[in-house]
């Protein structure tokens, strides 16, 4: 006779502990996509009123005063908050296919690689980890200027080049050579020694040996960039100055005015920008939950 599983208080309340953190953090994205489509009468709530919930009737009016505005865009004509949002999208996808290369490989080196000054190197970019942005603010506006990203006399270039000034100072994140080279280390020397021996070169081992074994990790640092590519606010409200290249947390700032705010244009503006980092994280989930527990148990 199969004797039934019984089950404990731990296993009760850890479901309802789940259930209510869960709760937590779906609600902020409710509210915003609540909002988006509520009347303005039900988002401002006057003394003595009680808090609309669920809105009483869908209104798209929102997201039609959000695409509003328009600009050129290559010679067509497009809605400024898409613009603002391919900036982000652009920017975000760019630096993380760029921060991904060059830290796997940055990363690779460090950790199977035995060099002069190979300790030196790693220690500076853990001390990289620690300097906040903001310090080198100043410096990196210099840089990026002299190098012709912020402004350009072709009409083509100066649609994207100045996006270029916010992928730059992000691709140099020392977070992801810190983290490609701990998961590098579980690479087998024997393995890399083997392809050697059958003659294959240092890019072909990497790509089919090394890249097998760390890719759960580049799969994490793809998320991590990409959020922190499009959570760049302080250094996107430095380096992009004109409206046409702003991004769309740069540009839902510019729908807030000094005596007071439109609330649903704003929410709508920010569930239009939380559409790409849920497609990301949905694209790369199963590689950031194997990045998160790679290592955690050794065999």
């Amino acid at each position: 006779m199969r004797q039934e599983k019984k089950i404990s208080p731990y296993f009760i309340v850890s479901v309802i502990l789940l259930v209510l953190l869960a709760i937590f953090f779906i609600f902020p994205l409710y509210w915003i996509i609540t909002g988006s489509v509520k009347e303005k009468s039900d988002i401002i709530v006057k003394a003595g009123q009680s808090v609309k919930w669920i809105p009483t009737s869908i209104s798209w009016d929102n997201y039609a005063r959000l695409f509003k505005s328009s600009t050129q865009f290559f010679g067509a004509k497009i809605p400024m908050a898409i613009r603002w949002l391919f900036n982000s999208v652009f920017i975000s996808v760019v630096a993380m296919l760029l921060t991904c290369v060059t830290a796997s490989l940055a990363g690779y080196v460090l950790a199977k690689k035995r060099f002069w000054g190979r300790g030196v190197v790693f220690s500076l970019f853990v001390c990289a980890m620690a300097l906040p942005k903001q310090v080198i603010l100043i410096p990196l506006l210099q840089q990026v200027s002299n190098m012709g990203f912020l402004s350009s006399k072709t009409p083509v270039l100066s649609e994207v080049l100045p996006l270029f000034a916010v992928i730059c100072p992000v691709v140099g994140w020392p977070f992801g050579v810190f983290l490609m080279k701990q998961f590098s280390e579980n690479i087998p020397t024997s393995l890399l020694e083997a392809a050697r021996i059958d003659g294959a070169g240092e890019l072909t081992t990497f790509i089919n040996v090394a890249f097998p074994i760390i890719k759960p990790g580049f799969g994490a640092l793809a998320i991590f960039t990409f959020i922190n590519a499009w959570n760049e606010y302080p250094l996107q409200l430095v380096m992009l100055q004109q409206d046409s290249v702003k991004t769309i947390s740069l540009g839902i700032a510019s729908l807030q005015s000094e005596m007071s705010n439109d609330y649903g244009l704003i929410m709508a503006g920010a569930a239009l920008a939380a559409v790409p980092i849920i497609i990301v994280f949905l694209c790369f989930q199963k590689y950031f939950t194997q990045g998160i527990t790679m290592g955690a148990v050794k065999g």
